[in-house]
């Protein structure tokens, strides 16, 4: 008979084993180069971390709080938004020839959908378990290019828009009531001219100056509508000469109550 042949081994489930392992997740230092336990290890560092950057973020809103803007207006057709810087990328490819007008479909759905759709897919496309950067070629070239078009796009929509003007566009004013009448021939001159879209509808002025109390004479603003001044270019009325005579006469009556 062969030694071992036929033993049998009995365990009694009565009686409780010695050094039972508990159902704690053991430390991460056991496991070298592994992962650790999601809970409560690694979801509680999480919360720990965002915690301390939302503290920040509302420190930060309190001491400096978002600057506002003049109250929006929908007649004012010369306001050019700007999204937040987030969205600045976005909004600097949608200028691009290839991206905005006819194509703008591509600049706003299919390049930020593959773009997207890429980023989803690297995990499935990367399941390596290496961590250098160097051994993971792929994503790694992904977060390179994608942290480089984002940077070159918010850089460009950055130093291409025209902060000057925009401050002056949001500039909260004090309102001024006008006294004129909306039916009088000035008035409608006025209005159906392009002078409305800069000075606003009430000549409170938007891009162009306020055209309320200027103290000039019915002759200087006929001038400068021939000739401009500052920033305002010359000869931009569309209208006869007659009925830009009648125009200049009704702004040199415009006063504040």
């Amino acid at each position: 008979m062969h030694r071992g042949k036929g033993m049998k081994f009995v365990g009694d489930s009565r009686i409780k084993a010695e050094g039972k392992m508990s159902n704690v997740p053991k430390d991460y230092s056991e496991y070298p180069g592994k992962t650790e336990a999601f809970w409560p290890n690694f979801l509680l560092k999480e919360w720990m971390i965002g915690a301390v950057f939302l503290i920040g973020y509302l420190i930060l809103t309190v001491a400096h709080p978002s600057p506002l803007e003049r109250q929006a207006d929908p007649t004012d057709t010369t306001y050019i938004p700007v999204p937040d810087w987030y969205f600045l990328s976005m909004y600097q490819l949608l200028k691009y020839e290839f991206a905005s007008g006819p194509w703008n479909v591509v600049g706003a759905i299919i390049m930020p959908g593959l773009a997207i759709g890429a980023l989803m897919l690297v995990p499935f496309m990367d399941t390596s378990k290496e961590r250098r950067p160097f051994k993971r070629p792929l994503p790694t070239a992904f977060m390179l290019l994608a942290f480089a078009s984002i940077f070159y796009l918010t850089w460009q929509s950055y130093v291409n828009h025209d902060w000057e003007a925009a401050a002056k566009q949001g500039e909260i004013k004090e309102e001024v009531n006008v006294e004129f009448d909306p039916d009088s021939e000035g008035y409608q001159i006025y209005q159906g001219s392009s002078c409305i879209a800069c000075h606003g509808d009430s000549f409170e002025g938007g891009l162009g100056l306020p055209l309320v109390d200027t103290g000039l004479t019915p002759e200087e603003i006929l001038q400068i509508a021939h000739e401009g001044r500052g920033g305002m270019p010359g000869d931009t009325f569309q209208g006869t000469d007659e009925e830009l005579e009648k125009l200049s006469e009704f702004i040199s009556t415009l006063k504040s109550e």
